[in-house]
């Protein structure tokens, strides 16, 4: 009898372990990064960029309103430069003077402090800045298809889909390859005057790179999701970008 109550501790011990860290992943538990880039000038204009702040706070307010804690990660790490820096957007304004994300986002980790296992979805924040160093970055590829090869989801707003042109997946396929796909448009680029500044047009890459591209006319939201990839066309998607990301993640 005592073997067998031993066994049936055990077995409802397990149970409770198992359902509790199955609630935990529906709940959101584990976390989510964001990707923010660490270059801070526009080219050879002299005009400084970096992260869009509200591509980074609208969707750190969805996902921390639902409980997700999240990490921020750069190419080098430390304190990213800012772009859009406006402290009237209510949201911005919260961002910015939280303490403990306040911290996070002027003390971003590096890619090699990254472990990919403890993440449910990657996100790369917008900004010019992106264009310029987030689609080499190697490192970053690796950890964002390795998020992607385990379920997870990746997502990215405006110019942040720069980061996701050159991921590609363990069969040597590019990440976006097939899928419906979505980023600041060569129509917005101009609009903006920056088509000539650029390193290259994000509509255009996401094309060759196999993206089945879809928008919407400037300036209005677009979010676009296929395959666990997520994508959002300009500023004013971003906090749409976090409520896909959230819906997705309790699928």
């Amino acid at each position: 009898m005592k073997i067998w109550s031993k066994l049936a501790f055990i077995g409802i011990s397990l149970f409770f372990t198992y359902s509790l860290a199955n609630a935990q992943r529906k709940n959101g538990k584990k976390k989510i990064l964001f990707v923010v880039t660490s270059h801070g000038e526009k080219g050879n204009t002299g005009e400084k960029t970096g992260y869009f702040l509200g591509e980074v706070a609208h969707p750190w307010k969805v996902l921390t309103d639902a409980g997700y804690d999240i990490d921020f990660v750069s190419p080098k790490g430390g304190d990213a430069p800012v772009d859009g820096f406006n402290l009237k957007d209510s949201v911005n304004n919260e961002f910015w003077n939280n303490k403990k994300y306040h911290y996070k986002i002027t003390h971003t980790l590096k890619p090699s402090e990254i472990n990919p296992s403890k993440y449910s979805a990657i996100y790369y924040a917008g900004g010019h800045g992106a264009m310029w160093d987030l689609p080499n970055d190697t490192a970053l590829a690796r950890i964002a298809a390795t998020i992607y090869q385990n379920n997870g989801i990746v997502a990215a707003d405006c110019h942040g889909p720069a980061g996701l042109v050159n991921i590609k997946l363990a069969d040597g396929s590019y990440l976006v390859n097939g899928k419906k796909i979505n980023g600041f448009t060569d129509e917005e680029e101009k609009i903006v005057g920056l088509t000539n500044v650029v390193p290259f047009l994000l509509e255009d890459r996401l094309k060759e790179r196999g993206g089945i591209y879809e928008k919407s006319a400037p300036w209005q939201i677009h979010v676009t999701e296929d395959q666990r990839v997520i994508t959002g066309q300009n500023p004013q998607s971003a906090a749409s970008v976090g409520e896909a990301i959230k819906n997705a993640l309790k699928k």
